[in-house]
């Protein structure tokens, strides 16, 4: 039987389109604010495409392009200008960053109610304990498509490659949360395929095009590509589709698979923060 494929396109745009009749009833539209720091074409890419959704739903936006030489200093004072703009609900700083610059402090200047990225060590905290409101775009999504196709996350084990802040370390903890069994792997695991052949769910976010091949994997085993690299005028992601689709139940397209869902589940963020902040207002 040939795999399903977990198609992030159609359930993003069906989250998009509900976000859409919800901003429709709304007085003040939720707004999002994106800080974008030199001109990386992939953040000049996931900018431009996070800021066309805005509009498309509805929602209020602000993008800021900043230069390179932008300091410390001056970007964290944009980000509490935002901070206390009524305007802005969410706020999302692209990265990754110039070098020069300290991400860490960057993102913990962020308004714990505005971080609609989930990159906050407070929002990272709540997520660890199944606890909050906001949660990390991208991990929000690989859940959220899993559980849109009914894929069970309970007992069973996910094994994810990739042990990143981002991506691979909330993913695992809301697995976790959901009842799975977590393996994490990373550059420093010994005999990898021996691993990723235990898992009946297997997530995968390196950025090496072609990472896991067909022969790491066991039958049946439902595979999320979170990788995208460029090689030549093609995206590739972290597992050579055409073997490993011949032994999965369901798997990820590259693209088309989960970076859709992560644009979707920002906006959604966004929404839920306006939320939040309306209802404390009230209060």
């Amino acid at each position: 039987m040939a795999a399903i494929i977990l198609d992030g396109k159609t359930v993003a745009q069906r989250i998009l389109d509900d976000l859409r009749a919800q901003v429709n009833t709304l007085a003040l539209k939720p707004g999002l604010a994106v800080i974008r720091v030199g001109q990386d074409p992939a953040s000049v890419v996931y900018v431009n495409l996070k800021e066309k959704r805005c509009k498309d739903v509805g929602l209020y936006s602000e993008k800021y392009e900043l230069p390179e030489t932008i300091t410390q200093v001056e970007l964290i004072a944009l980000i509490r200008r935002l901070n206390t703009s009524e305007k802005i609900h969410g706020i999302l700083v692209q990265l990754p960053l110039p070098s020069h610059l300290n991400e860490k402090e960057v993102i913990e200047a962020i308004a714990p109610e505005k971080d609609v990225d989930g990159f906050h060590p407070l929002t990272v905290g709540r997520m660890a304990i199944g606890y909050g409101k906001l949660w990390p775009c991208t991990p929000l999504g690989i859940i959220t498509l899993l559980r849109e196709y009914k894929v069970e996350l309970a007992g069973r084990h996910a094994v994810i490659v990739g042990a990143s802040n981002i991506v691979g370390k909330p993913t695992a903890a809301m697995l976790l949360n959901a009842g799975a069994t977590i393996t994490i792997c990373t550059s420093k695991t010994r005999d990898l395929a021996a691993i990723t052949r235990q898992a009946d769910i297997l997530v995968v976010a390196v950025g090496k095009p072609g990472l896991i091949t067909g022969s790491m994997v066991k039958d049946g085993v439902v595979v999320v590509d979170v990788g995208v690299t460029r090689v030549g005028e093609r995206l590739l992601g972290d597992v050579a589709f055409d073997e490993v689709q011949k032994k999965a139940a369901a798997i990820t397209p590259v693209p088309g698979g989960v970076g859709p869902m992560t644009v979707a589940l920002l906006l959604q963020n966004t929404v839920t923060a306006y939320r939040l902040q309306s209802e404390k207002g009230r209060s």
